[in-house]
């Protein structure tokens, strides 16, 4: 059969972390490839008794169809914590549940980006936000990062040379570099995108998971018209729920449910009661309590061990929080060629290509630390430090 694709599918690329996986799924494999959470971490017992509690009490209703933006009460809890943790003011009916936070990502694409539109994107930048634009033909430009945000620099002289349909950015613990936007950088940023008239994606999936430092200010906050928000449950409960949700402006809010209602009308109402009853039965400032104690101990090994068996030329992220750390390798090693021949030693990374729109061959890589002990971070750090040190 001779099928005719669209135009629109035919340039995006598929998940170069996926296909990872799929080599590093074996058990002699040591894997810091996935952004997968510590699944050791997640409260298994406590969601088994929030399922049976919904379906005994409430489960004719559960099992139905519902309404696209999503089960009041949890956009009700939602919002409050946003009050009590960001000490800002979101109204419930501006929050629409969302199957996973990259569903917020696929919807903005659809009510925002014509083809040939400009989206401002963080170097190095995450994969899912790369691929879900790269369906509807969105023309990139990024802006590097450095160790406390954007080059303002940059950003300024970006958004001189053209008007942006949207700037998407991960300021907390950045996916893939760890890096979290400092307060100074936080009010530059906002103030160069409030003038260009920019919508701002914030996504916030990793904010909740700090383990050194303080709390910084939302974008949210700061320009609250021009931002949309973006959360997840599946950092800090479990993602096979695949439930996020979107905090938007009401005009923007308006059309996202128009898009959410021809992409699936609702998301998974039944996961939505049973995070809400998990919400409501247990202190989930507790468990996360419990998911940094652990994440922390997993970051610090990381970068003892480079530190330990690294070369001293090369250069890494000292995340506070999040699931990932970004190192640069000593200048001419290829991250991609690293990659290939530690995969012969039977443990994996990501090397940093995927990550960029405009570079190829680069010298950067991501590790996760959120699922490796730390004997076992010590020993994958040593494996790949042991290949490195021979093309150095």
């Amino acid at each position: 059969m001779n099928y005719t694709f669209s135009d629109r599918i035919a340039g995006v690329p598929r998940s170069f972390i996926r296909e990872i996986l799929k080599v590093a799924d074996n058990p002699s494999f040591i894997s810091f490839a996935g952004g997968l959470p510590n699944k050791d971490l997640f409260p298994v017992e406590a969601i088994e008794k929030a399922t049976i509690k919904v379906l005994k009490n409430d489960g004719k209703k559960a099992l139905q169809y519902s309404a696209s933006e999503g089960f009041l009460p949890l956009r009700v809890y939602i919002a409050n914590r946003y009050r009590i943790k960001n000490n800002i003011d979101i109204n419930p009916d501006q929050i629409l549940i969302t199957t996973g936070s990259q569903q917020g990502l696929d919807l903005m694409g659809k009510i925002f980006v014509n083809e040939g539109d400009h989206v401002l994107i963080e170097e190095p930048g995450y994969l899912g936000a790369i691929q879900a634009f790269s369906v509807f033909k969105a023309n990139f430009i990024a802006v590097p990062l450095h160790h406390d945000g954007l080059e303002i620099d940059l950003l300024h002289k970006a958004l001189l040379k053209a008007r942006f349909k949207l700037f998407y950015s991960v300021p907390n613990f950045q996916n893939p570099s760890g890096i979290s936007y400092s307060e100074e950088n936080r009010q530059q940023v906002a103030d160069l995108i409030t003038k260009a008239g920019t919508v701002m994606i914030e996504d916030d999936p990793y904010g909740e998971l700090r383990f050194l430092g303080t709390r910084k200010t939302t974008f949210k906050k700061l320009m609250p018209d021009q931002v949309v928000l973006l959360g997840s449950f599946s950092k800090i409960i479990a993602p096979a729920f695949r439930l996020g949700w979107i905090v938007a402006p009401d005009e923007i809010y308006d059309k996202l449910i128009i898009a959410k209602q021809a992409a699936d009308l609702h998301s998974n109402y039944l996961g939505q009661r049973i995070i809400y009853q998990f919400l409501t039965d247990n202190d989930i400032d507790l468990h996360i309590s419990r998911i940094t104690k652990v994440y922390g101990s997993q970051r610090e090994a990381m970068v003892k061990a480079i530190r330990k068996y690294f070369p001293k030329e090369t250069d890494f992220t000292l995340p506070e929080g999040g699931m990932f750390l970004w190192l640069t390798l000593p200048q001419g090693i290829s991250s991609m060629n690293l990659f290939n021949m530690c995969i012969e030693k039977k443990v994996a990374f990501v090397p940093g290509n995927p990550f960029y729109t405009g570079k190829t061959d680069v010298s950067t890589l991501r590790l996760n630390f959120s699922c490796s002990d730390e004997k076992t971070i010590e020993e994958g750090i040593g494996r790949i430090a042991e290949v490195l040190n021979q093309i150095v």
